[in-house]
């Protein structure tokens, strides 16, 4: 049976918006959105995977809040689950430093504005049930 191991992706909210980033690599997934994050490394809880990898690829201090119910299948033998996130006092502003080329702070409202990646469209929709807003993908 084949080990399956997480990734974390970040809702990182900051006053009521949620954070996207847009993919720049691999090519197959590029021009799409996620929730950034990355791979649990082996002996690495969750919370701290999450908050290493928003400092690689965001260059932010960030701190786990708590986690959004669910997992989500992705390609084997990766799950992923969304932890909400916020913004660390003092952190410097999110800037995609690696696999991503823009981000965008998006309004409960402007959420479907983008095209997500179909494996975060369930967890997006989680993550705004959540909040209390309603998860209406387009």
């Amino acid at each position: 049976m084949t080990e399956r191991t997480v990734v974390v992706g970040a809702a990182l909210l900051d006053a009521g918006r949620l954070l996207a980033a847009r993919r720049s690599a691999p090519p197959e997934l590029a021009g799409r959105w996620e929730l950034p994050g990355g791979k649990v490394e082996p002996g690495e809880r969750p919370e701290a995977a999450l908050v290493r990898e928003l400092r690689e690829e965001l260059g932010i201090d960030t701190e786990a809040v708590e986690r959004v119910p669910g997992e989500w299948p992705l390609r084997a033998p990766y799950v992923l689950q969304v932890w909400t996130a916020r913004l660390r006092p003092g952190s410097a502003a999110p800037a995609p430093l690696q696999d991503h080329d823009e981000l965008r702070w998006l309004t409960p409202d402007e959420i479907w504005d983008v095209p997500w990646l179909d494996q975060d469209v369930p967890a997006v929709r989680e993550t705004l049930t959540r909040l209390g807003h309603a998860a209406r993908p387009r």
